[in-house]
C-alpha cells in the first residue's frame, strides 16, 4: 500500500506548509534584525529537521544552526515519561539569542525541559518555533527565558499526525503535506 493509503486526511499540504513557514522565518527576521546578540536556531531532532531546514533557510539574518535530541516517546503514541537530553548541542549557546525549532508541542514537558536546559547552558533568551502546536494536551506552562518569543506554524486539533519531519515508529516523515494517521496503523 502506497503512503497515501495510510493517511486519513491532510491537513496541511506543502503549499501551506510553505507559505506558513515563509511567514515565520519573516518574522524571525524582523524580531532579530538589528541585535548585536548571536542568534542560534537549534533544531530538536529528529522530527523537526525538515522545518528547520526550511526556517532557516528563509531567515535573512547571520545564524548559527544545531540539533538536540530529547526523548520521551519510544516507539509508541504517548510518552514514556519525562524527557531526558540523549544527544546535546555543540556550540556554545552562553550570551546569545537561542530559537529552539521544534516539530511539535503537545504536552510541553520535553519542551519545558529543553528551554530550561538551554537556560542553564547561559542563553541571553530561549524563543520557540514550533511547526505545530497542540495548546488542547498541554500539561506544563512554557515558560521562555529573557524576551523570548513564541512562534506557531499552526494550531493543530487533537489527532495523531504524521509527514513533514513527524513520524510514527520512525516511517513517515517523509510525507511532504501533513495528515492524520489512520488509527489502524498505529494501534
Amino acid at each position: 500500500m502506497a503512503l497515501e493509503g495510510h493517511i486519513e486526511t491532510v491537513l496541511w499540504t506543502e503549499a501551506d506548509i510553505a507559505a506558513r513557514v515563509a511567514e515565520l522565518a519573516s518574522q524571525i527576521t524582523d524580531d532579530f534584525l538589528g541585535s548585536s546578540v548571536p542568534l542560534v536556531a537549534v533544531g530538536v531532532a529528529t522530527g523537526a529537521f525538515l522545518f528547520l531546514a526550511d526556517v532557516v533557510r528563509r531567515i535573512k539574518i547571520p545564524i548559527e544552526v544545531d540539533f538536540i535530541r530529547a526523548e520521551s516517546y519510544g516507539s509508541g503514541t504517548e510518552s514514556s515519561g519525562a524527557p531526558r537530553i540523549s544527544c546535546d548541542i555543540k556550540i556554545d549557546v552562553a550570551g546569545k539569542h537561542v530559537i529552539l525549532v521544534e516539530d511539535i508541542v503537545d504536552t510541553g514537558n520535553t519542551l519545558s525541559c529543553l528551554v530550561a536546559h538551554l537556560e542553564s547552558k547561559g542563553a541571553s533568551s530561549v524563543s520557540v518555533c514550533t511547526f505545530l502546536d497542540k495548546p488542547a494536551r498541554r500539561k506544563v506552562e512554557l515558560k521562555l527565558v529573557g524576551e523570548g518569543k513564541f512562534y506557531r506554524g499552526f494550531e493543530c486539533p487533537d489527532y495523531f499526525v504524521v509527514g513533514y519531519g513527524m513520524d510514527f515508529a520512525e516511517l513517515y516523515r517523509n510525507v511532504p503535506y501533513v495528515g492524520v494517521l489512520k488509527p489502524e496503523m498505529y494501534k
